[in-house]
C-alpha cells in the first residue's frame, strides 16, 4: 500500500519513476514524512496572496520581494533557501523545478541599479549552496541538471581608472544564457556575457568566461572545449 502510494505521489513530478526494490516500507514513511511538512510549508505562501501549486518548503525558507516571484507547480525548495526578486522581473520559475538546500537566488542587491531577472526552465534540478545572480539577467532552460556550488554571476566591475576606487566606477552588465538539456557538474561557476548551447556538459570545477554552441563538453579554468558531443 504505501509502495504505490509513494509512487503516484513522486509521479506527479517524474511521470516515468518507478520504486526499486530495494527500497523499504520504513524508509518510505520517513520519506512521506518529510515531505508532509514540506508540503504543509508551502502553504503559507497563501499569506503571501500566492498559490502554492503543490509547493514542497524545507525549513527556513525566505522570501523577499515575493510580488515578483513566479513558479510552477511542484516547486521544491531545500531548507534555508532565499529569493530576492529586487529586478525589473524579478524571478520566474518554471514547474518541476528544485533548488538544494542553502542556496541563494538574487537578482541584485542594490536600490539604486537594480537588476533584470532570474528565469529557470521547466524539470530543473540544482543542487546544494548554489549562488545564482540576475543582475544582467540569468536564464536557465528547461531539462538541466546541476550540481553543488553552482554560481552564476551576469555582472563585472569596471576597474579600468588605476587612480579611483573599484567600487566607484560600476559595472557591466550583459546577462548569462544556459541553454536546455544540459548537465552541468559542481563547484561550476559562469561569469558575465557567457552563452551555453543546448546539450552542453560542463565539468566538475570549470570556470566559464566565454561562450560555447550547442553539444559541447566544457572543462578547464578557465572553461575550454574539450570536445563536441556530435
Amino acid at each position: 500500500m504505501i509502495r504505490s502510494l509513494s509512487e503516484k505521489i513522486i509521479r506527479h513530478r517524474n511521470p516515468d519513476f518507478c520504486l526499486h526494490s530495494d527500497i523499504s516500507s520504513v524508509t518510505l514513511f520517513s520519506f512521506l514524512q518529510m515531505n508532509f511538512w514540506s508540503l504543509f510549508r508551502g502553504f503559507k505562501l497563501f499569506f503571501y496572496g500566492k498559490n502554492p501549486k503543490m509547493a514542497l518548503l524545507g525549513g527556513k525558507v525566505k522570501f523577499f520581494n515575493i510580488s515578483k516571484i513566479r513558479f510552477g507547480k511542484y516547486l521544491k525548495l531545500g531548507d534555508h533557501v532565499f529569493l530576492s526578486a529586487l529586478g525589473r522581473e524579478g524571478i520566474i520559475l518554471g514547474n518541476n523545478v528544485g533548488i538544494g538546500a542553502c542556496s541563494r537566488l538574487v537578482v541584485s542587491t542594490t536600490f539604486d541599479h537594480p537588476g533584470k531577472y532570474i528565469k529557470i526552465g521547466n524539470n530543473v534540478g540544482i543542487g546544494e549552496f548554489a549562488y545564482l545572480g540576475g543582475a544582467g539577467g540569468l536564464e536557465i532552460g528547461d531539462d538541466c541538471i546541476v550540481g553543488q556550488y553552482f554560481s552564476c554571476h551576469p555582472e563585472n566591475h569596471i576597474a579600468e581608472d588605476t587612480n579611483k576606487l573599484i567600487r566607484l566606477q560600476g559595472v557591466t552588465r550583459k546577462g548569462i544564457t544556459i541553454g536546455p538539456n544540459c548537465w552541468i557538474g559542481s563547484k561550476v561557476t559562469i561569469l558575465d556575457g557567457v552563452s551555453i548551447g543546448s546539450g552542453c556538459i560542463i565539468a566538475a570545477g570549470a570556470v566559464v568566461t566565454r561562450s560555447f554552441p550547442d553539444q559541447s563538453v566544457i572543462g578547464g579554468i578557465p572553461a575550454k572545449l574539450l570536445k563536441s558531443r556530435i
